[in-house]
């Protein structure tokens, strides 16, 4: 074995026993990710997000590492996610007077959104024979996660699935909701972002920053309050129709 060969051995024992190799590996993968959507002309096939995510679960299956002992240094960048939620309220800032013009249509938006988005998918999961807790684990997919994962389990579903079923729509709405609205001819950021935070949470939101600040600020806004709207309305919803 050559020095740089041995030296490569050293530091991967290192990493892999210690909680950087998480943290390390997130940024690597995000790294390399990210390479690979600027060669693709930002192409949304090639989210970065996505590929972070599949990269990640390459390695660790390749490896044997645990999830566990993976986000013992991930959570590291998971704590920035509260903070970089707060940042979102800095572009959202600029965009306020258009957030007042609008305010009536938004709350609208909101509420219809968040409705039409659970019970598409709720009752496509009943004809297709879904038991009920994966139909009432389906109910918050297109809220952000902690929250999707507290409302599934008000209503019976299973957490952990809810957390892998959001993550998915996530990326669904981050590769093909930007070119569905240019196919449907919506030139309108905000229109375009308030549709995005509905529809694909968080992973949305980043894809619409990419596309445009307005675009990011306005996704931010209403992954935000599709959120609390989900967790107020969703619920007595799902009551009321009998599930």
């Amino acid at each position: 074995m050559t020095p740089a060969e041995s030296s490569l051995s050293q530091l991967w024992v290192y990493l892999a026993a210690s909680p950087l190799f998480g943290l390390t590996l997130t940024l690597v993968a995000y790294g390399i990710a990210y390479r690979l959507y600027l060669a693709s002309r930002s192409s949304p096939l090639c989210n970065p997000v996505a590929t972070t995510i599949a990269l990640i679960i390459a390695v660790l299956l390749f490896t044997h590492i645990s999830y566990q002992d993976y986000f013992s240094g991930a959570q590291f960048v998971h704590f920035l996610l509260g903070p970089a939620t707060v940042a979102l309220a800095i572009p959202l800032y600029r965009q306020l007077r258009k957030v007042q013009q609008i305010f009536i249509p938004l709350v609208i938006t909101l509420v219809c959104g968040s409705a039409v988005g659970a019970l598409s998918a709720l009752y496509t999961a009943k004809l297709l024979g879904a038991s009920e807790p994966v139909l009432m684990s389906l109910v918050p997919k297109s809220v952000t996660t902690p929250i999707a994962m507290s409302i599934a389990k008000l209503l019976g579903g299973i957490p952990p699935l809810t957390a892998v079923l959001v993550v998915i729509t996530g990326i669904i709405g981050a590769l093909l909701g930007t070119r569905l609205m240019q196919l449907l001819g919506i030139q309108d950021d905000s229109v375009k972002g308030i549709a995005m935070g509905i529809a694909a949470h968080g992973i949305g939101t980043a894809r619409a920053f990419q596309v445009s600040s307005e675009m990011g600020a306005f996704a931010g806004l209403a992954m935000a309050l599709s959120a609390f709207v989900a967790s107020l309305v969703l619920p007595p919803l799902i009551h009321l129709l009998g599930f």
